[in-house]
């Protein structure tokens, strides 16, 4: 029987239907091949390290954490190994102590102390600054009365320092003109009369978002002043919106479980008071819980503490987590 095509051609006659009649015989003449077998082994992309289009390798560093033990705390939710909230417990005491060595004032440890001692509470403040900036190390010192900022070929800042020889001389430069705006620095540090100390440690710090001074220095440098008698400040909390790379920062998001700075804060405000602790430890304490949990074998910054736990407050610290 003569058949048309839709092109109203015959069909066997048809030169588009005539094609696609022949691959459809062919097709149905050919084997069926079986589907490939599935390897067991990781897909890709899910490897520890991955080459990008430019032909460099990219390498994540796994780290040892401590093992999951069924550890649980409402004020660290962040922390699930009970080896984990015990070096929490001893880091934040030892910062306890720091800062109970420091209130020591001429007594207190190494360069601290002699901050303190000296006769002119603005030589007392810029020794603080310069320690803050390049660490504790003596070596290219100067004082304010000098007018000059320390020669800084060949220094070695200390762990919290600032690494980089041009910002930190950026920052010491920086730290002098802003002193010199309000007279000196006791004087750019006490602010309004009618301040709390806590409203005069936020407004400082703020005022010294300084080219080349981080987070930390300004932070520490501040703690530093008030504990040793040198400047009426004193912290209320960690100030974690200044710094997204700062270590406080990522040890307390670690910690307390969550990213938002504001909550961050309000996690430690809530540590600090469950366990007695000037939320100023929390500082220097999380900064040693996050490098020794990286790094067992990692220094302990002691900063002028003794470098022992308070015991104490490690005490309290233990009972507020639920280690005891």
């Amino acid at each position: 029987m003569t058949s048309f095509c839709r092109h109203r051609r015959l069909e066997a006659t048809c030169p588009i239907c005539s094609k696609q009649r022949a691959r459809e015989v062919r097709d149905a003449a050919r084997p069926a091949r079986p589907a490939p077998a599935r390897t067991a082994g990781p897909r890709r992309g899910s490897g520890t390290s991955r080459r990008r289009a430019g032909g460099a390798d990219v390498r994540v560093r796994r780290l040892a954490r401590a093992a999951d033990d069924g550890f649980h705390s409402d004020l660290a939710p962040g922390l699930h190994a009970t080896a984990d909230a015990a070096l929490l417990a001893e880091e934040l005491a030892c910062a306890a102590g720091r800062l109970t060595a420091l209130e020591a004032g001429p007594d207190a440890h190494g360069v601290y102390g002699e901050a303190a001692g000296l006769p002119s509470r603005e030589e007392g403040l810029w020794l603080c600054f310069q320690t803050a900036v390049l660490g504790t190390a003596p070596g290219g010192r100067v004082s304010w009365a000098s007018g000059a900022t320390p020669d800084l070929s060949g220094a070695e800042p200390g762990p919290r320092g600032v690494a980089d020889a041009g910002a930190a001389a950026a920052a010491l430069e920086a730290y002098r003109a802003w002193a010199a705006r309000s007279g000196g620095q006791a004087a750019a540090l006490a602010g309004e009369a009618g301040w709390s100390p806590e409203r005069r440690f936020d407004r400082a710090f703020e005022r010294l978002a300084l080219p080349g001074l981080g987070r930390a220095q300004r932070y520490d440098f501040l703690v530093t002043a008030g504990a040793l008698g040198l400047a009426d400040v004193r912290a209320a909390s960690l100030h974690l919106l200044a710094d997204p790379r700062d270590p406080t920062l990522l040890a307390a998001k670690r910690v307390f479980g969550i990213g938002d700075p504001l909550l961050l804060a309000r996690r430690a405000g809530e540590l600090a008071a469950q366990a007695a602790l000037p939320v100023a430890a929390l500082d220097l304490g999380l900064v040693n819980w996050g490098r020794r949990t990286d790094d067992p074998d990692a220094p302990r910054i002691t900063a002028g503490g003794p470098g022992e736990p308070d015991p104490d407050a490690l005490a309290l610290l233990r009972a507020a987590l639920g280690l005891e």
